[in-house]
């Protein structure tokens, strides 16, 4: 039976939805205001928490924020007044689940109690299967659970037992080589060696060398021979990160290699057979590479057998406390320290635009368990030079500054997220209603009301 906790410091008004949810089949428990609400939060774990945002003391922003810290996963519903609609946009920036506005009919209620338990069902589901997940494929290093590392996983599960050449595009530091890492240790080639290579920090005199080997001879040094790299990767992965700042006279004669599965070494006239999978990752535009001359278009088509696109972090939000734990855990232990976040940290984390993505992340909090003497990282741990203060989500507010209705806010995600699944699927609208969750008739009624025209 889900558990609910009441905070509000209007006993009828707490003690009547207590009443209604108890009948709906719910555990309730009640909370007379914010600071009884913190303390049995610290103490307890709930399903959802029911909370007024106006409140003598601690308030219900102040009850949201103690949820969060303490389990980020529990949802939150807060109750606003008539005309302070801008008090509960602020809540849903913060990770409320929804708001209801007083005076309220109980199906309303009722009906948004419902949604937001689905959502939390939902989410424990997830991530006990992620952390199925990961032990079973030893993903220990790719965490999330949004939609976007979801198929991620499920992909590399479903390729990695092939030789299928992968190529992997993203931002840096979303995590090209944990991917490329994942998908060696999944195939029949785990026991074999992963050599990866920065081709960005190999010069461009030394690339052939460092690659292909040389004989004893082949230029001034070179006093005895030597394998390279491919050579010592031979039965195994080879992660070629950073393919394009490959010098184009390389790209010919890799394009050779992966086509004939032969290399020579430099100085030598007898091909060696190497049998290698190759993982390529670039965090550049290849189409625009080529354009410019930059990177063949024969050698992009060779690598681009299997794609996957690492979206940047600002893109999936929803994965930051999962990946704050999980270094927080790293750190901890690194530093023999145990330390949790304080007050309005998480918030700090959720609200930055992470223009380094995870690496970004993982630093900020290396460096605030480093500076928490205390135990506690509060706001002033994780401040950097780069990262001064929090910025609000795109799109919140009006170009003068004030914000914007819930509903236009709420308009222009469900637009852009309905344009975003069209342009998947081709502008198929069945395809799009099916991945959507919505009737065909629901779909095309907001592709309407929205001014939806498709790709």
């Amino acid at each position: 039976m889900p558990r609910i906790l009441v905070v509000d410091d209007q006993r009828n008004m707490r003690t009547t939805l207590a009443m209604m949810l108890r009948g709906a089949s719910y555990d309730v428990e009640e909370a007379a205001d914010g600071d009884a609400a913190c303390e049995r939060i610290s103490q307890e774990t709930f399903d959802l928490v029911l909370t007024d945002l106006r409140m003598g003391g601690r308030d219900g922003m102040d009850v949201l924020r103690a949820v969060k810290d303490r389990s980020p996963q529990t949802e939150v519903i807060v109750m606003t007044a008539y005309g302070t609609i801008e008090s509960a946009v602020e809540a849903m920036r913060a990770g409320a689940f929804d708001y209801v506005q007083k005076p309220f009919r109980e199906q309303e209620l009722l009906v948004k109690v419902q949604k937001a338990l689905e959502a939390r069902r939902l989410t424990g589901e997830l991530t006990v299967m992620a952390s199925e997940f990961r032990e079973r494929y030893r993903f220990e290093n790719i965490i999330g659970r949004s939609a976007a590392i979801r198929e991620v996983l499920g992909r590399i599960v479903r390729i990695a037992p092939t030789d299928a050449t992968v190529l992997i595009t993203g931002e840096s530091g979303t995590g090209k080589e944990l991917v490329a890492r994942a998908i060696h240790a999944n195939s029949h080639r785990a026991g074999r060696p992963f050599v990866p290579v920065n081709c960005a920090a190999v010069s461009e005199t030394l690339f052939e060398s460092e690659l292909f080997g040389h004989v004893r001879g082949a230029f001034t040094g070179a006093v005895s021979s030597r394998k390279g790299l491919l050579e010592e990767a031979s039965g195994g992965t080879f992660f070629f990160d950073e393919i394009a700042e490959t010098p184009p006279s390389f790209q010919a004669k890799l394009l050779r290699a992966l086509q004939d599965g032969e290399i020579r070494r430099l100085g030598d006239n007898k091909p060696v057979h190497v049998d290698i999978r190759v993982v390529a990752a670039t965090n550049q535009d290849l189409r625009q590479a080529i354009a410019e001359r930059r990177f063949r278009e024969d050698l992009y088509y060779r690598l681009n057998v299997v794609r996957f696109v690492l979206p940047p972090l600002r893109e999936r939000r929803e994965d930051i406390p999962l990946l704050v734990e999980h270094f927080l855990e790293r750190y901890g232990r690194k530093m023999r320290r145990k330390v949790r976040l304080g007050e309005g940290a998480l918030e700090y984390l959720m609200g930055l635009d992470y223009p380094g993505n995870v690496r970004e992340l993982e630093n900020l909090i290396e460096q605030a368990v480093a500076l928490a003497d205390s135990g506690v990282i509060g706001v002033e741990d994780l401040v950097t030079p780069d990262t001064p203060r929090a910025t609000s989500p795109a799109g919140v507010r009006r170009p003068d500054g004030t914000v914007k209705p819930l509903q236009d806010v709420i308009d222009e995600a469900e637009k852009a997220w309905i344009e975003k699944v069209l342009r998947e699927v081709d502008g198929n609208k069945e395809r799009a209603a099916e991945a959507l969750g919505l009737s065909g008739t629901t779909l095309w009624r907001k592709m309407k009301r929205l001014n939806v025209t498709g790709p």
